[in-house]
């Protein structure tokens, strides 16, 4: 990261008149946002395919006169866009990738917006007051199993930023009483493809000289589903056959599973990992098959930063959006690679809630509708602005960049040493499941 106590705002800088400029600025903007919106709503695109949602933002910061790197840090689908000069770095994560079928079902299309909002708000006051300080758009693409972030991270996309911030759409029983939640820790994620190889064998006229790999797969799978009742709560194992043979009358000679193992720590999520490959493990001593674990990608579990969270909680308390800020909660059991973001700098990913009726949460055909309406757009729109502002006070205000800096060298301790920061409460079951 950049030194905390760099260049000092101008004593001259009134913090009510900064925003007001942010939020002018983006209210001034909302054509275009809403545009982009329906632009990436109306044409989902998976994984490291979203080469519309590219090409349409990037055209579009273009033509607002900024400077902007397409395809950047290697990425085909990935950007970057910066404005000021000198001063710390405060970045925003746009997410724009879409799920098979059922589109934007997990509101990408909100988050891309709201992150794009934040950047224009913010780039408006630094230009406005001439302060030292830059801004950075990040596009993130394949969020949703792929890890971007995570090669972003390889490429050095987060070095040098002092805070990273993002904001991502739910449904509103996640957070009862308030327009949101500034303090949402997430689980860490191991994703597998655990493969099993046996012999084929003609099903009818001869099985026993057949090594059946798809029974492997069944007894990890049965395996795990018994292990599940030894596991604390706040643990997930979830999986799903992705090759169990071809024709009935083949022995399988192959089968695989695609397997999701998840803990409120990378530490905790190791353990449970090595349980639940016992599982694989047994499954092939049982049939006589061979068993390969492939690791694709592990999502760090989120671990947000205290002071940025209270900073976008009193933000929108200002705006009379009061989100909940609970830094205690145990979070959701969802998992994201903004949680690997939040190990290499101060990071947060606050939630907002969009009117989603009971029974349509996040990954349901019922979110994909909601989250392409006026009023979803209006309350995202909210919190962009209070993001922006978090990120107007950790560029000029010297003591909340240092408290920033502070709770994440902070965390890190706790990281280094397998801790999480909500510890006492592990003990209790996560009532609120979103997914």
């Amino acid at each position: 990261m950049t030194q905390i106590l760099s260049e000092n705002a101008p004593p001259s800088v009134d913090i009510s008149a900064a925003r007001r400029i942010i939020q002018e600025a983006i209210e001034a903007r909302d054509h275009d946002l809403w545009e982009i919106n329906q632009k990436i709503h109306s044409t989902p695109e998976l994984a490291y395919s979203e080469h519309q949602a590219h090409n349409n933002i990037t055209s579009m910061l273009s033509a607002l006169g900024f400077s902007v790197t397409p395809h950047a840090h290697g990425l085909p689908t990935s950007f970057m866009a910066e404005s000021g000069t000198g001063g710390r770095i405060v970045a925003f994560n746009a997410e724009y990738d879409a799920l098979p079928e059922i589109g934007h079902a997990c509101g990408h299309n909100l988050i891309a917006m709201m992150s794009i909002a934040s950047f224009l708000g913010l780039a408006t006051a630094l230009k406005t007051h001439g302060i030292p300080g830059r801004v950075r758009l990040i596009g993130t693409p394949a969020e949703e199993g792929g890890g971007g972030k995570l090669k972003l991270i390889d490429a050095g996309a987060f070095q040098d930023i002092d805070a990273c911030l993002m904001t991502h759409p739910g449904p509103p029983d996640a957070c009862v009483g308030f327009t949101g939640d500034a303090y949402m820790p997430t689980l860490a994620n191991h994703k597998t493809t655990v493969r099993f190889t046996g012999k084929a064998a003609h099903a009818a006229v001869a099985p026993w000289e057949g090594v059946n790999a798809l029974d492997a797969a069944v007894l990890a799978y049965n395996g795990i589903s018994a292990l599940r009742q030894q596991l604390h709560p706040v643990n997930r194992v979830h999986c799903v056959m992705s090759d169990g043979g071809k024709r009935p009358n083949v022995i399988p000679a192959t089968a695989a599973m695609d397997c999701y193992v998840r803990s409120p720590t990378l530490g905790l999520a190791n353990d449970l990992l090595a349980r639940v490959k016992r599982c694989f493990d047994g499954a092939a001593l049982q049939t006589g098959c061979d068993v390969e674990v492939q690791m694709i990608n592990t999502y760090a579990d989120l671990r947000p930063n205290p002071t940025i969270c209270t900073v976008y909680a009193e933000e929108m308390a200002g705006m009379g959006s009061e989100v909940k800020c609970d830094l205690r909660s145990s979070g959701v059991p969802g998992s994201t690679d903004q949680g690997n973001v939040s190990y290499e700098c101060p990071a947060f990913q606050a939630y907002v809630a969009i009117p989603a009726e009971p029974g349509c949460k996040n990954h349901t055909p019922g979110f994909t509708a909601v989250a392409g309406t006026r009023e979803a757009h209006d309350l995202c729109v909210v919190a962009a602005k209070g993001m922006a502002l978090v990120g107007w006070k950790v560029l000029v205000d010297d003591e909340v960049a240092l408290k920033v800096k502070r709770d994440f060298q902070a965390d890190k301790i706790l990281r280094d040493q397998g801790k999480d920061p909500q510890t006492p409460q592990l003990e209790e079951p996560r009532l609120q499941i979103v997914n």
